[in-house]
């Protein structure tokens, strides 16, 4: 889960409420000088004063002038790790939400080109076809192959009328009476239900 970056202050006022809510530092007890905990922290005083400023706003720290910072509430450093704990979980679960809600609207993007093509190849079949032919695939035994088309006399045995014929993915529109049928074609023909069923008995 992506972690969050809070800023500086807010993470040494963290550090020094956990300390307080471990008990490192008795109620009443007077912790580090700004310019002590600037330099453990390695900030500046303005980020250091900020921080002691932030726990003085929560109630677990006073500020008193000649007697610096001192603890005033074991509890309210607890309450206050615990809100940010809390808090931080639920921005680190909304910025999960958003990056699968991403994810999820690339995949859709991703679909709707998929049913784009699908579509457009789809529109280049009617195109083709203006008509809904019938479709036989030939994948039977049969003498028919290798013969051209005007020697089958389909149209006279059968009714039907072939339009295209597709081998090895390529379709070859109204074939003419030299083209040839083989094994593996599928061939595309118009006419009646009869006319389909007098074709697959042909080829079968």
């Amino acid at each position: 889960m992506q972690s969050i970056k809070n800023s500086r202050y807010q993470q040494i006022a963290v550090a020094l409420a956990k300390q307080i809510a471990d008990g490192k530092y008795s109620i009443g007890e007077k912790i580090k000088a700004r310019s002590t905990i600037a330099s453990n922290f390695n900030v500046s005083p303005e980020t250091a004063r900020k921080a002691i400023n932030l726990l003085v706003d929560l109630e677990i720290v006073a500020v008193q002038h000649g007697s610096g910072v001192t603890v005033t509430s074991k509890e309210a450093a607890q309450l206050f790790l615990k809100k940010f704990e809390s808090t931080n979980s639920l921005q680190e679960l909304r910025n999960e939400l958003r990056l699968q809600i991403q994810k999820q609207r690339q995949e859709l993007d991703g679909f709707e080109k998929l049913i784009d093509n699908i579509v457009a190849h789809t529109r280049d079949i009617n195109n083709s076809f203006p008509f809904e032919p019938f479709q036989l695939y030939l994948n039977q035994v049969s003498e028919l192959y290798g013969k051209q088309l005007k020697e089958l006399n389909l149209w006279q045995t059968t009714g039907a009328t072939i339009i295209a014929i597709e081998r090895n993915g390529e379709i070859m529109l109204s074939p003419g009476p030299y083209a040839v049928l083989e094994k593996g074609d599928t061939i595309y023909f118009v006419g009646s239900e009869l006319t389909y069923s007098r074709m697959k008995n042909l080829f079968s």
